[in-house]
């Protein structure tokens, strides 16, 4: 169906009973035909079959069998690049125009299914309905950004100034070739779609490889493009495991650039993988946050309140943009401690596909024992202020349900206070005044997003003088660090999260994926 309201990550609501019974048409649909499948990889235009394969199951019940996909081998990767590599000069040739009538295609297929992807993707990650919803929408949207921006900069040719009359003098942004996009769990298709298409848009071809928790979604994405009509090994999907098919993706000296989204070990590996060449070669790297709000005696708190739990609960934690530290000033500390254990407390957490659900599943064994791990950690130095426990009544002892964790009176080097732990943990500490606040927020290897709340407006215009990171916010009760849009706000970083404040959706970012050539004629 089309959807009758936009939504986006800062939607409150989709009080909407057409919407919502649509969806409930889009899971019954999935579920009747569209779980157990097997999943190809594609190369060279062509669906391969792996000999090994992977069977992959729902964080929500894991007896459900999404789907079987290709575990891939290195030399799978290597016919990937090589396809690449074959199709690159055709493509770079093509004109632009036809580029973005493709992407344009693409996103208008995106938004035709765009209950089925989310219905999913909702079971595959285990997020809600509305954060699903959102990052479809946002798939589509990502595509007609760059679509426009193309478009908009004349394909990124601009003549420049003359010395003489006999002379033209143009700036060309050309694309560098073969372009590598891995991708993580937490957002498959947004994370995905959008590097995809940058990279194809602006004359680059692909070899996308998705997470290992999110095949299905991955095949969905990947299809997408395999379906579009674009020539032959322009496009190309690979699957399999990290030290075999993501190490080729790395290592193949054939490989023009990356776009990586995932830790901050393997980013920093990739980092160096792309110096360690005969020359150095762009690689766009975002690697996470441990994202800070600042709350000043001046804020409202009830917004306040509101909007550091739903950034530091939705998706379960599991954004590189989740609030996960609050500092707030002595005088309404305790005032805003309250109304965020009574803003927690009303979340509901359950099963994912439910209309009301805020919180589904965290994404899998590995990470709800994490959780388990890093809540005795809280317990024995400091103090649980909020839940800290896995729930494992009724339906939901089939699937990777917590509660939502708030934890307090760390000292500021512990491990849970500087390390980004990519779950629904939230830790709140109280400051003497916004300096040291200021100074707590910006005491991280990271940059990633931050988020500050006052009703002052020069308290306001000093925070954004002095935050370290690349995306922030002010006063944003939807989601005090989260929620940026392609077109509206650029989602960027800095120091240890990456990016270099250049990220997705911005105005910079098609510009990341292409080098300047300067041409001088005479005559």
């Amino acid at each position: 169906m089309a959807l009758k309201m936009k939504i986006t990550y800062a939607t409150m609501s989709a009080d909407n009973e057409e919407l919502q019974s649509a969806f409930d048409e889009a899971f019954d649909k999935v579920r009747s035909s569209m779980l157990g499948v097997e999943v190809p990889m594609f190369i060279n235009g062509e669906k391969v079959f792996a000999r090994e394969k992977t069977i992959t199951y729902s964080p929500i019940d894991t007896r459900i069998h999404l789907c079987t996909a290709q575990k891939g081998t290195k030399e799978d990767a290597q016919a990937a690049v090589a396809a690449a590599k074959a199709a690159f000069k055709g493509w770079a040739a093509t004109p632009w125009q036809e580029r973005v009538a493709i992407m344009r295609r693409i996103a208008e297929k995106i938004s035709e299914n765009s209950l089925e992807l989310s219905a999913i993707m909702v079971m595959e990650v285990g997020k809600s309905r509305l954060e699903a919803l959102g990052e479809v929408e946002e798939t589509a949207d990502l595509l007609r950004y760059y679509a426009n921006a193309m478009e908009k900069n004349d394909g990124y040719i601009r003549e420049l100034g003359r010395l003489s009359d006999n002379e033209t003098n143009l700036s060309v942004l050309k694309p560098f070739g073969v372009w590598v996009v891995i991708s993580p769990f937490n957002f498959p298709m947004a994370l995905s779609g959008a590097p995809i298409c940058a990279a194809l848009i602006t004359g680059n071809t692909v070899v996308f490889k998705g997470a290992s928790s999110t095949l299905y979604t991955g095949w969905k994405t990947a299809e997408l493009f395999a379906e579009a009509g674009l020539p032959k090994g322009v496009f190309n999907y690979v699957s399999g495991p990290g030290r075999t098919v993501g190490q080729e993706l790395q290592d193949n000296p054939d490989i023009a650039g990356w776009t990586f989204t995932g830790s901050y070990e393997v980013g920093m590996q990739v980092a160096r993988n792309a110096l360690n060449g005969r020359y150095p070669k762009p690689a766009i790297i975002e690697m996470g946050g441990k994202n800070p709000t600042i709350v000043s005696r001046h804020a409202d708190l009830d917004k306040a309140a509101t909007g550091v739990a739903r950034s530091a609960f939705g998706l379960d934690g599991q954004k590189c943009s989740a609030c996960s530290r609050v500092y707030v000033e002595e005088k309404v500390y305790d005032q805003f401690l309250a109304l965020l254990l009574e803003k927690t407390a009303a979340l509901k957490v359950g099963d994912p596909t439910a209309r009301d659900t805020f919180m589904g599943t965290v994404i899998d064994k590995g990470a709800y024992e994490d959780y388990q791990r890093y809540m005795a950690i809280a317990r024995r130095d400091g103090t649980v202020l909020f839940g800290g426990n896995t729930i494992t009544e009724g339906d939901m002892s089939r699937g990777y349900y917590v509660q939502p964790a708030i934890i307090a009176d760390l000292p500021d080097d512990h491990e849970l206070v500087k390390n980004e732990l990519f779950l629904p943990i939230l830790y709140v500490a109280k400051v003497k005044d916004l300096e040291e606040g200021m100074a707590k927020a910006n005491d991280t290897i990271y940059g990633l997003t931050a988020g500050f709340f006052s009703e002052d407006k020069a308290e306001v215009e000093w925070f954004f003088a002095n935050i370290e990171a690349g995306t922030t916010y002010a006063n944003r009760r939807s989601g005090a660090t989260t929620g940026a849009w392609p077109g509206v706000q650029a989602f960027g970083g800095w120091k240890g999260s990456g990016m270099s404040g250049k990220g997705v959706g911005g105005l910079y970012t098609l510009p990341l994926y292409m080098h300047e050539q300067s041409q001088t004629v005479i005559g």
